[in-house]
């Protein structure tokens, strides 16, 4: 039984990736801080979700569930150092993230501390244990300023707009250079606009399910001129899953030094894009949770703002060549899935 770590297990798509693989036969471990950005009674429900007994959850200490589950920061090195020491992972899927493009300008310190020096201490971690393969969170964010769409991971992403944005890109060089240096197969993957069940509170979905469902206005930016490349959690949690024992081998012969691809190295490093390929207007989206709930949504519409693109569309064209999958799942289809675990958890 292969054993893997997933960070962040208590966030949203670590959730869902934690049951997906230990429903698949591997043997996993969760870690999460358990932080306040947003509810902590939302992670806990997904811990419960995963048989996990959430009534004491002291520090550093193994809760069992379907899955091992330790409350733990990534940041605290001897106890990370002390967890691998002990497990010896075979893969590690790093997900832990301080995430939100509007709350880096508010407190961007929380970015560099979990999104860089946390993301340090995983590298070194797996630099001292070697993995089979190193997975990691990157962004659609870091396409920033390019409008070429879609956005393709061999496109040059140098123009960020936000330190959230500017934290994956790091993240995305940071993970290279361990990969050239130490030959750690890695892979990073660029989720675009996650949504489903257990969704996070501070994305568009459940702001926007939230108002209608309360009969209150919801804020649309850019007065609506919006679109994004929805991508329901069970596509981004299977693409996951076929690409964990797929870990790259370094001498890639498509690699060209003297014109070189960015998804690509002559180390054991690749980068995808995880998105539906299908971008929606944001008007679009809005009707398809107005169907889902029954109720109109009484609409505000604002100027853009700051740190915000005002589309995203993926390429996952090297995806489906590299797995034979590629996100599938129909708008409606996902988004009622959302408001009915949205209506179960708040009891609606």
């Amino acid at each position: 039984m292969k054993k893997v770590l997933i960070t962040g297990a208590a966030g949203f798509i670590g959730h869902h990736l934690a049951k997906l693989l230990q429903a698949n036969g591997y043997k996993v471990t969760g870690i999460d801080n358990l932080n306040d950005y947003y509810d902590v009674n939302l992670k806990l429900a997904r811990l419960k979700d995963m048989k996990i007994d959430t009534s004491h959850i002291p520090y550093n200490n193994r809760l069992k569930g379907d899955i091992d589950f330790y409350k733990l920061d990534i940041t605290d090195r001897q106890n990370m150092e002390t967890l691998f020491e002990k497990e010896k992972f075979d893969y590690i899927v790093h997900l832990a993230a301080q995430a939100g493009v509007r709350y880096s300008l508010k407190n961007p310190y929380a970015y560099t501390e979990t999104n860089v020096s946390g993301f340090l201490n995983i590298l070194e971690m797996a630099r001292k244990h070697k993995p089979e393969h190193l997975i990691f969170a990157s962004s659609s964010s870091v396409y920033g300023l390019n409008k070429k769409v879609p956005f393709k991971t061999s496109h040059h992403t140098d123009h960020p707009v936000s330190l959230y944005a500017a934290t994956k890109k790091a993240n995305e060089m940071m993970a290279h250079s361990y990969a050239h240096l130490y030959g750690i197969p890695t892979t990073g993957l660029r989720f675009f606009t996650v949504y489903g069940p257990y969704g996070r509170p501070d994305m568009a979905l459940h702001l926007f399910t939230e108002a209608i469902l309360q009969d209150r206005e919801l804020e649309v930016f850019n007065y609506g001129n919006m679109s994004r490349d929805f991508t329901y959690i069970d596509d981004i949690t299977e693409s996951m899953r076929r690409l964990i024992p797929l870990a790259p081998e370094a001498g890639n012969p498509g690699f060209d030094p003297e014109n070189p691809n960015p998804a690509i190295s002559s180390a054991p490093y690749r980068l995808f894009n995880i998105g539906n390929n299908q971008p929606v207007a944001l008007l679009d989206f809005i009707k398809a949770i107005e169907k889902a709930t029954g109720k109109k949504a009484k609409i505000k519409l604002k100027e853009m703002q700051a740190g915000d693109v005002e589309s995203t569309y993926a390429d996952v064209q090297d995806l489906f060549d590299y797995t034979g999958f590629k996100p599938q799942t129909p708008l409606d289809e996902g988004v009622k899935k959302f408001v009915e675990k949205y209506l179960e958890l708040n009891k609606i």
